[in-house]
């Protein structure tokens, strides 16, 4: 079991990654990370922060308790989620916020098997998010590796003002995948927003996060030439549970 310092180090090296402007995956204030320290408390990219040149201490541990039971409760307003975000932080008495992002990232990391989470912006999957078209052109699996890689599917979260709203919306979009595919996804896309990619190590968020970039670039290519010859559910299904692909898994993912 990793320590406090060491989940820090990972969250920091994991938000490089992500933050590389050569990857084209977020720009200055763009995106954010998060990563659970343990059942009470996890760390989350605090505001404005930059991805790419983040450093340990420009991360906020926050109290699961401080955000969890706002699910159920009606929206709040700007003002209250300023409060919230500031009262939600582990022993910190600073002026420093917490990402607005930090409801879903508190209850991504509820999900079985995830400790990191990384949310982009990349190009490639906003191109595709920002479309008429986008629900249903990422309706279908394209390659072996994506399902390898991504799961069965994304889950699709309509456009959503982002805060608890957006965390709201994510978390109802959520348990209606896990009821329908009867596990939990690997990916979360956010119509005219961006990427959310679900890992149990730091190594998964960056394979999933690319993997699903050279997706939304495949797909874009397939609409030159008359669009996406998707597989078969069957097809999706075979792959997904095959044991050579779990060993593949396993072995891209670094578990």
């Amino acid at each position: 079991m990793p320590n406090t310092e060491e989940i820090l180090e990972q969250l920091t090296a994991l938000s490089h990654f992500l933050g590389n402007p050569d990857r084209d995956l977020a720009i200055l204030g763009e995106g954010n990370t998060s990563a659970r320290v343990d059942e009470d408390t996890f760390y989350v990219k605090a505001s404005g922060q930059h991805l790419g040149t983040i450093t340990p201490g420009g991360f906020c541990e926050v109290n699961f308790s401080g955000i969890l039971p706002y699910f159920d409760r009606p929206d709040l307003t700007d003002a209250e989620v300023k409060r919230v975000l500031l009262e939600c932080k582990a022993g910190d008495a600073s002026e420093v916020l917490p990402s607005v992002e930090t409801f879903f990232h508190a209850y991504l990391l509820t999900m079985p098997n995830v400790n990191f989470i990384g949310h982009t912006h990349p190009t490639a999957v906003n191109g595709i998010l920002c479309s008429n078209n986008a629900k249903e052109a990422l309706s279908g699996r394209l390659f072996p590796d994506e399902i390898v890689c991504c799961g069965v599917a994304p889950c699709f979260v309509e456009y959503v003002d982002p805060g608890i709203a957006l965390s709201k919306r994510i978390k109802q979009r959520v348990e209606e995948y896990c009821e329908k595919y009867n596990e939990w996804p690997k990916v979360i896309v956010m119509q005219n927003h961006g990427l959310i990619a679900c890992g149990r190590t730091t190594r998964d968020v960056q394979t999933i996060t690319q993997m699903f970039v050279k997706t939304a670039r495949t797909l874009a290519l397939t609409y030159v030439f008359g669009g996406p010859n998707f597989l078969t559910e069957a097809n999706v299904r075979r792959i997904h549970t095959r044991p050579d692909e779990h060993y593949r898994q396993r072995q891209i993912g670094g578990k």
